[in-house]
């Protein structure tokens, strides 16, 4: 089949005990995602983020496969407790737990299809959160746009790392607190 039909996408579930499983997957699409940037130091400290990430405790994946192969996934873990860094940008919430999704990527020919929905949406509409945040590049608007039509609000802007990209910083109610 060929791109553009997404009916057929089969969205996988995965958790932290997957790891050791997914890794390469993820690797793989990140290789392809990120082929013209492969040469940026940030872009290739990504093996050092999924080990970080999905070593959380609650860490959860979704990975979308076509005909067996790999097309695209979402990943993110709640934050701990108290350390929800997105707390400076907004007033105390009564309920301020939050699942963050660190990554959102789909390789580059099954773009623009409706399937960044799809994976998003595997992976939070389980959570028990209240909260949902994410970051976008700010060099990023129209993904910027995309995630607002997705209810997000942009909250404040922050830079993690030196050597990374200023993010715009992105929450989204999860369910009622």
């Amino acid at each position: 089949m060929e791109p553009g039909v997404t009916a057929d996408i089969d969205l996988r579930h995965y958790t932290k005990d997957d790891l050791p499983e997914i890794r390469s997957t993820l690797l793989d699409v990140h290789a392809d995602a990120y082929a013209d940037r492969m040469g940026e130091d940030f872009v290739q400290r990504f093996p050092w983020f999924v080990d970080r990430w999905g070593n959380k405790a609650g860490f959860s994946c979704v990975i979308g496969y076509q005909a067996g192969d790999p097309v695209g996934f979402s990943y993110g873990a709640p934050n701990d407790p108290g350390n929800e860094w997105w707390r400076e940008h907004v007033p105390e919430p009564d309920d301020a737990s939050t699942f963050a999704v660190s990554e959102l990527m789909l390789r580059v020919k099954w773009r623009k299809q409706g399937l960044s929905a799809r994976l998003h949406e595997a992976l939070i509409s389980p959570r028990p959160e209240a909260h949902v945040t994410l970051t976008v590049d700010t060099q990023r608007p129209r993904l910027q746009a995309l995630y607002e039509s997705w209810a997000y609000r942009k909250v404040g802007e922050q830079q993690p790392f030196a050597d990374s990209p200023l993010y715009a910083v992105m929450l989204r109610p999860l369910r009622s607190a």
